[in-house]
């Protein structure tokens, strides 16, 4: 049985994040988001080792392409991500960086090639909202800590990335 997992981590970079504003050298950002995404025909492959990779290729995102990852909740078959950036992206912009990069280092798992024969790991939807950070963020803080449990499930491992 999957457990459902909600990861956050901080970043070598640190760009100074006062009251939710981001200050990233000459920008400032208020914007959130909320995206998600499903691995291809909804095959349950996030498996420890499959989130330890997403993991690791997403928490250089922010010194890569300031693209500040503040929390990911696996599901099985799907991940949410809480984050933030500069408005010179698009959100399409940014979800192709996550599922190019994502996609290329999971698919390296022989089991995960052998489940997703197409060769591609991720749906080609996604969803995408903006959060506010006067009222509806905490709400969706809560959505993606809750996903995929069951109110008896105890084993939920949450990490703040902030």
């Amino acid at each position: 049985m999957h457990t459902h997992t909600t990861h956050t981590y901080n970043a070598v970079v640190s760009p100074d994040i006062s009251n939710d504003i981001w200050r990233w050298y000459q920008s400032v950002s208020e914007c959130n988001y909320h995206i998600q995404l499903t691995i291809k025909y909804r095959r349950v492959v996030l498996e420890q080792n499959v989130i330890d990779t997403i993991l690791n290729v997403l928490k250089d995102f922010k010194e890569r392409f300031a693209i500040h990852i503040h929390q990911i909740g696996f599901d099985g078959n799907h991940i949410h991500i809480l984050c933030q950036f500069l408005p010179k992206y698009s959100g399409g912009q940014v979800i192709r960086l996550i599922k190019t990069f994502t996609a290329k280092a999971c698919l390296k798992f022989p089991n995960v090639k052998k489940i997703l024969t197409g060769g591609e790991f991720w749906t080609d939807g996604y969803y995408i909202a903006t959060i506010s950070n006067r009222g509806n963020r905490k709400t969706i803080e809560e959505y993606i800590r809750k996903q995929g449990r069951k109110p008896e499930d105890v084993q939920l491992k949450l990490f703040d990335c902030d």
